[in-house]
């Protein structure tokens, strides 16, 4: 018999090589070994919707209409559902589901620096924060195997899309918590959807499975203990193979009119942005896949994933110069096809009931500068920077916090990174059963249990 520890996780679920004695028994094994006690883990998901590059909080959630020009929203507004609040003009489908969102105005990041701290950075141990959350959940749910960590990037929709550029930070490090805990990365070259589906004729796995039945008949009547909750596990192990988990990555399952209303691509004209810009692939990435990186993320929390990075190369980066647009056209290459997805996303969720069930946080490495430089663009800017929220359970529908008068600074007090990493953790764990919890680090306990989350949301 194989050990648990003798396998990576990848191994379970790589059914070509399943045997009768082998890894055939290995994968309810793993699936009960991994099971969580479920008064620490809730019944709930993440998606973190990172915008890599820096996204102005002036042209998105804080438009400062009564600013000069240079300042105030290089877009102009739109009226939101919430009195008295606005957003960026880009934003009109967002605009109309404030009320089922809360927008972070005091925000902070720290530094105008090309990186992806709020998600990995110190104040989660230079580790994913999904990897923190499945140090104590496990990296995969116990009822079908689901990977819980998940990053998908747009090769996960497009094999044709960039490779992800990760020289300003890996969204897949485990930090000090190791690989076992490192998200699982479709589409980026691994093995994991091929790994997922049955390799062997169905008869024959049927025949498999009927003499695995018998075995464990005659083990019950020989013990009684053990076997009874291996049978359990042993029909969660077939289910997930032959109810193919690999399903859920698979968009072309989905309804067409959901696949339709979440799609971004005809929103940004390709060709246009091809002769205005070198790196236009990056842009081209963001705007034909976000919408389809978004399905695919509800997708995988309806079936067990419990934390899902979703992101694209750095296209918030909207300095004005030989790389980058300028405000105006970067919010109508990227910040469009944003709009139409996160509103797609949530009414998807609503529709469905998970509301309270999955949880979305959208923000990026920093803000821009309150002042547009000479080239129209927002140069970086570490002071503030917007943050989005919905569902998870929280509550919705306020304006949390207050920038000064051009929107560079915070006016009320701030809302720091750790803030946002313990609101996260306080959404998918129970904190005190996590504090008595055998076998954590004291630096791991200490990053997941001592910040305070955003009181307002609770």
């Amino acid at each position: 018999m194989i050990e648990i520890g003798d396998i990576s996780r990848r191994s379970f679920l790589r059914v070509g090589t399943l045997g009768m004695g082998g890894a055939a028994m290995s994968l309810p094994q793993f699936l009960a070994a991994k099971s969580v006690d479920p008064k620490i883990v809730k019944d709930r998901s993440v998606v973190f919707l990172f915008m890599h590059g820096g996204p102005s909080q002036t042209e998105t959630f804080d438009p400062k209409m009564d600013q000069p020009t240079g300042v105030r929203s290089a877009t102009g507004e739109v009226s939101t559902s919430i009195p008295g609040v606005s957003y960026g003009a880009t934003f009109s489908k967002l605009a109309k589901l404030a009320h089922k969102t809360s927008i972070v105005r005091s925000f902070t990041t720290g530094t105008g620096a090309h990186d992806i701290k709020p998600i990995v950075g110190k104040n989660s141990l230079g580790a994913n924060i999904g990897s923190l959350y499945t140090r104590v959940a496990g990296p995969n749910n116990p009822v079908n195997g689901m990977p819980k960590n998940i990053a998908v990037y747009p090769k996960a929709v497009d094999p044709n899309a960039l490779e992800m550029i990760k020289k300003f930070g890996d969204f897949a490090a485990p930090g000090p918590l190791g690989a076992a805990y490192a998200p699982f990365e479709p589409g980026e070259g691994g093995t994991m959807q091929t790994d997922m589906t049955l390799r062997m004729p169905q008869t024959r796995f049927e025949d498999r499975r009927s003499l695995l039945t018998e075995l464990d008949q005659a083990k019950r009547t020989l013990d009684k203990n053990g076997a009874d909750g291996m049978s359990g596990f042993q029909a969660q192990a077939f289910d997930t193979i032959l109810g193919g988990i690999s399903e859920a990555f698979d968009l072309s399952k989905e309804n067409p009119k959901t696949l339709a209303r979440y799609d971004t691509a005809p929103l940004v004209n390709v060709g246009s942005i091809r002769k205005k810009w070198a790196n236009h692939e990056r842009y081209r990435d963001h705007s034909q896949n976000i919408g389809k990186q978004m399905l695919l993320a509800r997708r995988l929390c309806e079936r067990g994933a419990g934390f899902v990075t979703v992101t694209t190369n750095f296209v918030w980066d909207m300095h004005a110069d030989k790389n980058n647009a300028t405000m105006t056209e970067g919010m109508s290459y990227v910040g469009a096809p944003f709009d139409h997805a996160v509103s797609a996303f949530i009414e998807d969720v609503e529709s469905r009931g998970l509301s309270e069930k999955i949880l979305l946080v959208c923000c990026g490495e920093m803000g821009r500068n309150p002042v547009m430089n000479k080239n129209a663009g927002r140069d970086h800017w570490g002071r503030i920077a917007p943050l989005m929220i919905y569902g998870g359970g929280l509550k919705m529908g306020q304006v949390i916090g207050r920038s000064n008068k051009n929107g560079g600074e915070p006016a009320s007090s701030p809302i720091l990174m750790e803030n946002l990493t313990a609101t996260i953790l306080h959404s998918l764990l129970d904190m005190n059963e996590v504090r008595v919890m055998d076998g954590l680090s004291n630096d791991v306990l200490t990053a997941m249990t001592v910040p305070r989350p955003i009181r307002e949301l609770l």
